[in-house]
């Protein structure tokens, strides 16, 4: 079957590997059908991604279609196609027990500590599939990436008539832009980069700030918002902003850190004794939010189809993908067809 495998950075190739075998008790084998693109595959081709192993097949956000069930699965059947929670997880740690399985103390993402769905088959836990009988492949493979953002403004405990910021406004930060908002927030994107102001404008319709990085950006929140957000959302991945980002929030407000960045964080703890701020990470997502994004999105609540801007066969990746990174390309979520 067709594959794609990212060798090193920068390095992808297009082989012809086994197909899978018969899937087992509780699991199923699965044709994938869409394959979106989000931060941590393109860290991940530039090299800079802190969990990254390689040689690896990418690929995480997932639409795929039941193929043959193992013994034991019940909830699916060939045929349906799926959102895939791609989180392997052991069900038995303290956070498993918890029903934290998003950050499972053996937690294996596929694409990334193992091998994804950058191919046209492959066998997955049956459990891991959210099944829906309205929505598109392109929509299915979307639902991981609002998984990222529901679970950060879940974190939060984000409350109506609240105000709240998020600072960068890629894919993810446009996810919790998204939450925060059916949350009954009242939504301030922030970033460095007129061309994602604009995209959050167009598609969520919130206000914004443009990050002036030579002024403080309490400072200038205060100057053109007046009262420090309750809570905020740094979805950069980028250390400065998230340091920076702890000036932000309200005396007794919660900060999150969505994005990842790879060596340590510092901050003054004078400062955040003194506001008795909340810090908070938050990582991937649990089965509850998967399943509620597809009734959102069946319902109509969310509108996924104008985010997907680029799109592409699964060999045609590597030559694209440099093309698509490039500041004038005005990329939002790139979709990958696997035929």
């Amino acid at each position: 079957m067709k594959t794609l495998t990212l060798e090193k950075p920068g390095q992808w190739r297009v082989s012809d590997t086994p197909e899978p075998d018969s899937p087992g008790v509780g699991k199923a084998i699965v044709r994938v059908h869409r394959v979106g693109i989000c931060g941590t595959d393109i860290h991940a081709h530039k090299g800079t991604h802190p969990l990254f192993t390689y040689p690896r097949i990418p690929g995480h956000e997932l639409g795929v279609e039941v193929v043959v069930i193992g013994e034991g699965v019940t909830h699916i059947k060939p045929g349906d196609r799926c959102a895939v929670e791609p989180y392997m997880t052991c069900g038995t740690c303290p956070a498993c027990r918890a029903g934290k399985t998003n950050c499972c103390t053996t937690l294996a993402c596929l694409g990334v500590q193992t091998d994804g769905g950058m191919r046209q088959r492959i066998i997955v836990p049956a459990h891991k599939l959210h099944p829906s009988e309205k929505l598109s492949y392109e929509a299915l493979a979307l639902v991981e990436t609002l998984g990222i953002g529901r679970h950060a403004v879940e974190r939060a405990a984000v409350k109506q008539g609240e105000r709240v910021a998020v600072i960068g406004l890629g894919p993810i930060g446009l996810t919790v832009a998204v939450f925060a908002q059916i949350a009954g927030a009242e939504v301030v994107g922030i970033d460095i980069s007129e061309a994602r102001i604009g995209a959050a404008e167009s598609l969520l319709n919130i206000r914004t700030m443009k990050l002036d990085t030579e002024q403080a950006i309490d400072k200038q929140w205060a100057q053109t918002f007046g009262e420090a957000p309750a809570a905020v959302f740094d979805a950069t991945g980028n250390r400065t902003s998230m340091q920076n980002a702890f000036a932000l929030p309200v005396h007794g407000g919660r900060l999150v850190m969505v994005g990842l960045v790879i060596g340590d964080l510092t901050f003054s703890d004078p400062d955040f004794h003194r506001k008795e701020m909340t810090l908070l990470s938050s990582r991937n997502a649990v089965g509850e939010d998967f399943r509620e994004i597809i009734r959102l999105i069946e319902a109509g609540r969310i509108d996924v189809g104008p985010w997907i801007t680029h799109t592409c066969e699964l060999e045609q990746l590597p030559d694209k993908l440099d093309d698509w990174l490039k500041p004038d390309a005005g990329l939002i979520k790139g979709m990958v067809s696997v035929v």
